[in-house]
């Protein structure tokens, strides 16, 4: 369902070449994502460049809520896949994945992990709506000016990635199907998984 052609595998070279290799012996398969990348590897070095900087300072389990976040107002179910299949494997299990994913206010999570997913939420929907309230709440929960910076810093990245992906076609793995049926509801917000 692309919308461009990927570099075929038996056609990729250099740069390309190496981002299939690394998926391949990373997931065993050429993730969609990747493929979408490949008539542009040197934006998507640069994207992980800015992603390792981003997620340097920051405690991963946060990354990952912040992240889930800008996905579900982006509607971008491969990426609501992605990371909430990393909040499954690392940190929650199944019902609080998809407790999350459906309604953070009601998922059982703390004050700060909601205000932190608040503010994510609003800089992937309208960044102009953010108000100095929203800072000011985090700040009165004990986040710092950096830590602050991070959680916008984290939404915006995922809002590129994101909007790169669904602009282009390019559709969830298939691999994904292998999710609890449950957690695929709450998951799939936007594009549906590859051959489904």
């Amino acid at each position: 369902m692309a919308f461009i052609d990927p570099i075929p595998e038996d056609e990729a070279t250099g740069e390309i070449a190496e981002m299939y290799e690394q998926d391949r012996a990373d997931r065993g398969y050429v993730a969609n994502l990747t493929q979408a990348f490949s008539q542009g590897p040197h934006v998507y070095k640069a994207w992980e460049g800015l992603k390792s900087a981003v997620t340097s300072t920051m405690d991963l389990r946060r990354y990952e809520l912040i992240t889930l976040a800008a996905a579900r107002r982006l509607n971008s179910s491969y990426c609501m896949l992605a990371h909430g299949n990393v909040l499954l494997t690392r940190f929650y299990d199944a019902d609080q994945v998809r407790a999350i994913a459906a309604n953070h206010h009601d998922a059982g999570l703390d004050e700060v992990d909601v205000a932190v997913m608040d503010l994510a939420d609003k800089v992937a929907g309208d960044a102009t709506s953010v108000t100095q309230a929203d800072v000011d709440r985090l700040r009165e929960l004990g986040l710092s000016d950096a830590e602050i910076f991070d959680v916008v810093a984290a939404a915006a990245l995922r809002s590129f990635f994101s909007s790169m992906l669904d602009a282009l076609g390019f559709q969830p793995d298939r691999a994904y199907t292998e999710l609890d049926a449950g957690l695929l509801e709450a998951l799939v917000v936007g594009r549906p998984i590859e051959g489904s």
